[in-house]
Order: C-alpha cells, then sequence, then structure tokens
C-alpha cells in the first residue's frame, strides 16, 4: 500500500519542482512584456502552464503522502480531464495539419509556399489579422531574417562582399525564411542581398505578395501570404514532432493515472478499516451457541 503512495508522491513531487521555473519564466516574460508584443502574447499561456502544472502536483503530493483520500480523488478527475484534452489535442494537431507543403522551384534548392495550398480552421487563425499582427510582431523580434546573410571572401584580392545570387539560390532556406525574408519568385525581383531585392521588367502584378514586399529590414514580406504560409508549414512539422512527443507523455501519463487510482483504492481502504480484513471475515463465520 505505501508503494503506491510513496511513487506517485516522489512523481508529483518532481513535476512540482519543474513547474516553478516555469512559472518563473512566465513571471519573466511578463516583466519584460512592455517591450515587444511578442513577449506579451507568450507570457499567459506559460504562467497558466506552469501554475495548472504546480496545483495538480501538489494536489497528488498532500493526497498520496498524507492520505488525504479526497484530495487525491479531486487529483484524478482532473488528471482524468488532462488525459482527455491531451488526446483531445493530439487528434486536433494530426487533422488540422494534414494539408499544404512546399513548391519546388526551377534553379532553386529552398522551397516556397503559397497560402492556397493550406485549409482549415489553423490557416484561418493565422490570417486573422488581429493574429497574425502579433505573430509578425514575433517574427520581426526574433531577427529571423537578418541571419540569413552571408558574406564570402575573394580568394584572389581577399575582399569580402555579399553572398552573390547563384549562392543564394543554393541555400536551403526554412519555410519562415523562404516566405517572409524574401519575395516570391515568381515577381521577379532582382536580387542584391539576402534581404534587398529591387524590382524587376516582369513583375507579376496580379500576385500582391510582390506589391506587399519592402527593402524596408522592419516590412520585407512579413505581411505577405507567402510568409503566413510559411509559417503554416513551420507549425505542421512541430506540431506533428510534437503530437509524437504528446503521445509518449501520454503513455506516461495513463501509468501514472493507473497508480493514482491504486494509491486512492488504498487509502479508501485505509479509511473503511478494510487493511487487515479481519473484522469483515469475523462476521462471516457462524457462531456455535445460538442464544
Amino acid at each position: 500500500m505505501k508503494g503506491t503512495n510513496n511513487l506517485i508522491g516522489a512523481i508529483n513531487f518532481i513535476t512540482f519542482l519543474a513547474s516553478i521555473p516555469i512559472l518563473g519564466g512566465g513571471i519573466w516574460l511578463s516583466s519584460r512584456a512592455n517591450s515587444t508584443e511578442c513577449l506579451h502574447f507568450l507570457q499567459w499561456p506559460i504562467i497558466i502552464i506552469g501554475i495548472t502544472i504546480m496545483v495538480i502536483s501538489l494536489m497528488g503530493f498532500v493526497g498520496a503522502c498524507y492520505r488525504q483520500t479526497w484530495l487525491l480523488q479531486l487529483y484524478l478527475v482532473v488528471m482524468f480531464i488532462v488525459l482527455s484534452a491531451l488526446i483531445g489535442f493530439i487528434v486536433f494537431a494530426f487533422a488540422v495539419t494534414d494539408q499544404g507543403h512546399g513548391q519546388v522551384i526551377i534553379n532553386r534548392a529552398f522551397l516556397e509556399y503559397q497560402l492556397s495550398d493550406y485549409s482549415g480552421w489553423l490557416k484561418n487563425r493565422v490570417s486573422d489579422p488581429k493574429y497574425w499582427s502579433k505573430i509578425s510582431s514575433c517574427l520581426r523580434d526574433s531577427h529571423v531574417c537578418s541571419g540569413m546573410h552571408r558574406n564570402v571572401r575573394d580568394t584572389a584580392t581577399g575582399a569580402i562582399f555579399p553572398e552573390p545570387a547563384y549562392m543564394f539560390y543554393q541555400r536551403h532556406l526554412s519555410p519562415i525564411e523562404s516566405g517572409c525574408c524574401k519575395p516570391p519568385t515568381s515577381c521577379e525581383y532582382n536580387y542584391v542581398n539576402e534581404t534587398v531585392w529591387n524590382p524587376g521588367t516582369g513583375m507579376v502584378v496580379n500576385d500582391m505578395d510582390c506589391t506587399r514586399w519592402s527593402n524596408d529590414q522592419q516590412q520585407l514580406c512579413y505581411q505577405c501570404d507567402s510568409c503566413k504560409a510559411g509559417l503554416l508549414a513551420t507549425l505542421r512539422h512541430s506540431w506533428r514532432k510534437v503530437s509524437i512527443i504528446n503521445i509518449v507523455i501520454l503513455i506516461i501519463l495513463v501509468f501514472v493515472y493507473v497508480v493514482a487510482c491504486a494509491a486512492f483504492r488504498n487509502n479508501k481502504r485505509r479509511d473503511n478499516d478494510e487493511a487487515y480484513g479481519e473484522a469483515r471475515m469475523t462476521k462471516a463465520r457462524p457462531s456455535r451457541f445460538q442464544f
């Protein structure tokens, strides 16, 4: 009986300790949220997750170690809700990321992404101007495009100059770099460097992304549909990996839930004085003397 209680107590004590840096990270972000919209956008989910893990861990630890049956029962109810939510998220993540892929471009090593290749809830969420303003702020604050710059050295003169176009076209860009940091190839802009492009003579005017592009390093193509598509491609890849990790977490939580059920049953037996079983057997044994 003590084994299951001790195991649940130890597991929840570890998760309680893990919740402290998570909650601390959320509080740290809230203290810096006035500087960037990105941090303001991220702070509350982290704080909520940290508080949730901390409260659940405390319920499981106190309920198991101090034989508080009612608290352990509440812990089981909350764990059941968490398990159900996790299963729902896994199914949801696979459902909303079943479409969309990059397009191969001739003479380009990188892929390009179009918003029309995606559909469903995730596309509508990302395309919503209210949410995209926060997402684009995060992209600017992360300086994802400034990290693309590369210089090469002339072996003859030793001079350093920006990477030429033919070398850039052979780079394998991430979906966000391809969609947000350069104009679409169909616009036929002339390459200057990784984030500076001049309009060409054959610009495709029916593609709104061609007119949205700006050499302003704070604008670039952050308002382009290709940038939204690049983010969707990144989310698709990330959510699929997260879902696999969640499946592993789900298996662990199911094990913890089963052990917690055993601890709850043991506590209930102890509360009902059923640990030894002598009273019940005595009542079942008939007496030799009848009065």
